[in-house]
């Protein structure tokens, strides 16, 4: 495919008359990624960057060019370490002379990146950092982003969830995702009552202290009682809460979001769980979805998952907004563009809010199947698709 791009190139050099327009067309257009390829995160980042280069093949019919000019990715591994991704990104911008960047995977690193885009005056466009606060009181108007917000999963999830008579409890990460993600969920709660919430080291193994904290709080409840898990990475809680026999215990149910498929194999130990998903590779029907899992299976004999549709989308806004600008990569050039800018992804349309620059985009909810076998991989039946127009996700930048 390289081969092809720079042959043609060649050709279109050899015109002197063709010289000048050749020349500016051929400079290339570079792209960092920045993402956890190491670290507890490291299976969302190299989903991310699946993806990422599979939506630019995509977007591009496999040329990876726009307007003529050669698209150039350049990786970048931030561990999953804040201090590492802001000095990689600052390196990006000043050293690597990159047109724009694209990540983090994780949200504590995301927000140590934020300033550094409004220093340099670059694009950053976040793929798959969740925290509210990336595009909240920390944005800046240099960043953009095509993954989901706190806010959005919160809002999806609460419709699974919020009932009256309901009591939950929460069970997150102490970092910036998990706190986050909990205070979204409160913010979306308005019938159930939330009368405990646990967090516990990202890196967590042993939850036997914090389900005990839990489950103390909870046994006595009357109606209803839900552990509501928000979790990210290696090490997620469901195979052990699914040991404990909390249902049948003290009717004690477990609801969660979607993640990736692996860590979602638990979730058959739950049968008629319910939750909503940011993607699920069998819900979305569209061309670009149907691309991705037939070429996803075809390459890596398993479906896209989780976070591959998240790179995806990310490469698609990319190239929407080169094409918008004649593959002009000025910053204020890209950020007109952007501001406003529907596009397409394998999830269907996404549209680039105006005032804070995050994708408006739909979810899933989804149920857990009644048969769902132990093991296999997790059953997910498409309840509804949850519109953008469904959810009012609150605009929280103050700027």
């Amino acid at each position: 495919m390289q081969r092809r791009t720079w042959v043609a190139l060649a050709a279109l050099a050899a015109s002197a008359f063709a010289l000048p327009q050749t020349f500016a067309q051929g400079k290339e257009i570079k792209i960092a990624h920045i993402y956890s390829r190491t670290g507890p995160l490291e299976a969302y980042g190299k989903q991310t960057q699946a993806g990422l280069l599979m939506g630019f093949e995509y977007a591009t019919n496999g040329t990876m060019t726009v307007n003529g000019r050669k698209i150039v990715l350049m990786e970048k591994d931030d561990q999953g370490k804040p201090d590492i991704g802001k000095s990689l990104l600052a390196a990006a911008y000043a050293d690597d002379k990159v047109d724009l960047a694209v990540g983090p995977t994780s949200s504590g690193v995301a927000l140590a990146m934020l300033p550094i885009a409004e220093e340099y005056k670059k694009v950053l466009l976040v793929e798959p950092a969740v925290a509210d606060s990336i595009t909240g009181d920390k944005w800046n108007r240099y960043i953009f982003r095509t993954g989901r917000s706190s806010s959005q999963d919160a809002i999806s999830n609460a419709v699974t969830v919020d009932q009256a008579g309901t009591t939950i409890a929460t069970l997150a990460q102490d970092y910036a995702f998990g706190r986050d993600g909990v205070k979204a969920f409160k913010d979306s709660i308005s019938k159930s009552k939330i009368i405990h919430e646990e967090y516990l080291p990202q890196t967590t193994t042993d939850f036997t202290a914090g389900f005990q904290r839990i489950v103390d709080k909870l046994k006595d409840q009357p109606g209803r009682k839900v552990i509501f898990v928000i979790w990210a990475g290696a090490t997620p809680p469901f195979a052990k809460l699914a040991d404990l026999d909390l249902k049948k215990r003290f009717n004690i149910e477990v609801a969660t979001g979607g993640n990736i498929l692996p860590a979602m194999v638990p979730y058959n130990n739950f049968p008629g769980m319910e939750g909503a998903a940011y993607y699920y590779f069998g819900f979305a029907k569209n061309q670009a979805n149907l691309w991705l899992v037939t070429n996803h299976y075809q390459r890596f004999k398993s479906p896209p998952d989780f976070f591959t549709a998240g790179g995806f989308s990310a490469a698609m806004a990319i190239v929407a907004a080169l094409k918008k600008t004649n593959a002009d990569t000025g910053t204020e050039k890209l950020i007109t563009a952007m501001e406003g800018m529907t596009f397409e992804t394998p999830k269907g349309q996404m549209t680039f809010r105006k005032e804070d620059h995050q994708a408006m985009q739909s979810m899933y909810h989804f149920r857990v199947a009644p048969g769902a076998r132990p093991g296999a991989m997790a059953d997910l039946h498409l309840v509804k698709e949850i519109k953008p127009a469904d959810m009012n996700v609150p605009i929280r930048n103050k700027r």
